[in-house]
């Protein structure tokens, strides 16, 4: 579902007007409607202060591809991308370079990984660095290895 469409079903959801919620976020009403038209989104922060706000991960708000690696957040974008289990099956969990055979290809924490995939991540999507890896904070704690 895209973003605009997330955010309002949410804000009603909460029971929340678009008046109340921008009192909240400390935006103006106008932010809101424009989100909820799809004219502007809101920003990386905003939308972990969206999430905190309306008690939701930020997951639900992001239009996130239905399968991603449960390790690092990389979206499954063709073949021959997701791990093998020790048996040699494809699993639907994790991609090839965060496991394989069975197990994770390789011990880091959480800000290490954030630290080396926000890098890549910044340039795949045209966004900075600092963006990336404030997305990867709220996004990783979400995910399968690090929950």
């Amino acid at each position: 579902m895209p973003m605009k469409d997330t955010i309002a079903a949410i804000r009603k959801e909460a029971g929340l007007t678009q008046e109340e919620m921008a009192r909240r976020l400390y935006v103006t009403r106008q932010a809101i409607s424009r989100w909820g038209q799809g004219t502007t989104e809101p920003g990386i922060d905003m939308l972990k202060l969206i999430a905190r706000e309306l008690d939701v991960p930020v997951t639900a708000l992001l239009d996130m591809p239905e399968h991603y690696c449960q390790s690092c957040g990389m979206m499954f974008t063709g073949p021959d991308q997701h791990g093998h289990e020790a048996d040699g099956s494809e699993t639907e969990d994790f991609c090839r370079w965060c496991y394989d055979g069975g197990a994770y290809t390789y011990e880091t924490t959480m800000d290490e990984m954030i630290e080396d995939c926000a890098p890549r991540m910044a340039e795949a999507m045209g966004w900075t660095v600092d963006e990336a890896a404030s997305l990867l904070g709220a996004v990783l704690p979400t995910l399968r290895r690090w929950a």
